[in-house]
């Protein structure tokens, strides 16, 4: 099965260094030099797809722009990327999100997909008047996904669950095609949902074995084709040296103030995921760049600062390319990727490492001839 590429929107802001930003942060992200604003958006956008990225994700929270709003605002910038949508379900009811979400694939003639994040942290959580637990945040993610997914067969929906109760719950029309649910979570109150909901289950950059482990259990609890992916910086060279001391400049430029703080903040979030990345460095800036490499070229010190994804593939082209092979191997069909500055970094990986993907035969067709005679 050939493998899946997508990148990510900066929405929160990009910048030379590592761009702090994490559900519980009030601030503004630290590190951030360039505004999310849409032109730079776009910018990023048009890299993606001139490169040959099949999506890009957009995250959601306080900490940053509107998800939603910002890829509708770039469909016209764009003529095949897809947008991989990240939204909340306690923060609107599971009809509106239908409707938005039919509508969203007619405009963009079929270019949605949908990452639904059900939320590791209560603080982030009640700022959009959400006050479950996580337990129970899950519970009602099971039930939002089975009424959207009802809405969607394209006739009247009823439902009468512990969370949600709708009534011949119905959009214009039914969108074409269906879009695609990615999910992640790695609780126990996570994982049945996943397995019965998901189209893709997203978990964060962990070593191959680690990884291998939740696809296991994943799989463990389903009879269902689901997909995996995984979400991973890249730091990308034309050689080892010059990849690693790329990786050096962004540990270097970290205050250790702001890791310190970062930490602290982190290591309060429920997420379970979280503290699985923190626990990939535990927050040891001592280490030093090589001491942070907690797997043959993969490196976990964006983690130091920044929440949720926390781990880089480093080296050359070729050696990235082998650790997606890897991951790959396991299981890993599709990649949500990102790198500071996002426009450099889009560029550096889809010149360098892309090309050998294709000549490995793991990518499906080239996009970007597609493009170019379009």
């Amino acid at each position: 099965m050939s493998i899946t590429l997508h990148w990510f929107l900066p929405t929160s802001g990009d910048g030379r260094t590592v761009v702090e930003h994490f559900h519980a942060n009030r601030a503004p992200a630290a590190g951030a030099r360039r505004e999310p604003d849409i032109d730079y958006l776009a910018q990023i956008a048009r890299t993606a797809e001139q490169v040959g990225f099949t999506g890009v994700l957009t995250p959601t929270g306080t900490w940053c722009e509107d998800a939603w709003l910002t890829t509708a605002a770039l469909i016209a910038q764009t003529k095949t990327l897809k947008f991989l949508v990240a939204f909340r379900p306690g923060v609107l009811s599971p009809t509106l999100a239908a409707q938005m979400a039919s509508t969203y694939q007619r405009i963009s003639r079929g270019r949605l997909l949908l990452n639904v994040v059900t939320g590791g942290d209560s603080v982030e959580q009640q700022r959009f008047g959400d006050w479950l637990d996580k337990d129970q945040r899950y519970a009602r993610t099971d039930e939002f996904l089975q009424v959207v997914r009802g809405i969607w067969t394209g006739k009247p929906f009823s439902f009468h669950g512990d969370h949600y109760q709708v009534q011949d719950a119905a959009v214009l029309a039914a969108p074409d095609p269906i879009p695609p649910i990615y999910f992640g979570g790695s609780s126990d109150a996570a994982l049945p949902v996943a397995a019965a909901r998901a189209d893709v289950y997203l978990t964060w950059g962990e070593p191959p074995q680690d990884v291998a482990e939740k696809i296991a259990r994943v799989r463990a609890l389903t009879d269902r084709p689901i997909r995996f992916g995984i979400r991973l910086h890249t730091i990308s060279r034309d050689t080892s040296a010059e990849a690693w001391a790329a990786a050096e400049k962004l540990l270097d430029a970290l205050d250790p103030a702001a890791v310190a703080q970062a930490q602290a903040q982190l290591g309060a979030s429920e997420s379970v995921g979280q503290q699985r990345m923190l626990a990939l460095h535990g927050g040891d800036l001592s280490r030093g760049v090589r001491g942070l490499e907690i797997y043959p070229n993969l490196w976990a010190g964006v983690g130091l600062v920044r929440g949720g994804a926390g781990t880089a593939l480093v080296g050359s082209h070729s050696e990235v390319a082998d650790l997606i092979e890897e991951y790959h191997s396991i299981g890993i069909d599709e990649f949500v990727l990102s790198g500071y500055p996002h426009l450099e970094e889009a560029y550096w990986f889809g010149e360098g490492v892309r090309p050998l993907l294709k000549q490995r035969g793991l990518l499906d067709g080239d996009r970007t001839l597609a493009l170019a005679s379009a």
